[in-house]
């Protein structure tokens, strides 16, 4: 099993020789035992409390590089035009806890139909899509940290 043992964020020096697609809900985990995209069976021994973002390079204990990529994953996009409408939706949404991703009057979250009921309630469009999800790390995470 190749053993991934340190992030070292967005490094380009190193060339990777695999890749490893992973669903948010494993990239915020420091433990993960996985396959790489080549089929290579694989281990995550990192420093928790970082998600790993797309485009981090990891190192294996071989000195091998492998390169982290977001996989798609099924979304809800909730839309408005009104910057007032979507500020307090916004505010609602985050007020339960759960994992947003916001753009420029978009909102995206993992498909619930609890969020998705208060979404339409205050305003918001929704749709369905497949994308990778980048949510908010959250105030007290100081950023992406490595």
């Amino acid at each position: 099993m190749l053993k991934l043992v340190e992030n070292l964020g967005h490094d380009h020096g190193p060339t990777a020789v695999d890749a490893l697609t992973l669903r948010y809900e494993d990239r915020i985990k420091g433990r993960l035992r996985t396959t790489t995209d080549s089929g290579r069976e694989a281990g995550l021994f990192l420093e928790r409390g970082s998600a790993l973002r797309d485009g981090d390079m990891l190192r294996a204990e071989t000195g091998e590089f492998v390169r982290v990529k977001s996989a798609e994953e099924d979304l809800v996009t909730a839309t408005c035009e009104d910057w007032g409408q979507f500020s307090k939706a916004c505010y609602h949404l985050g007020n339960r806890h759960v994992s947003l991703e916001i753009g420029e009057k978009w909102v995206r979250f993992t498909p619930d139909h609890v969020l998705e009921h208060l979404a339409e309630h205050l305003g918001l469009t929704l749709s369905r899509t497949q994308a990778p999800f980048h949510p908010e790390c959250g105030a007290y995470h100081g950023g992406h940290g490595h």
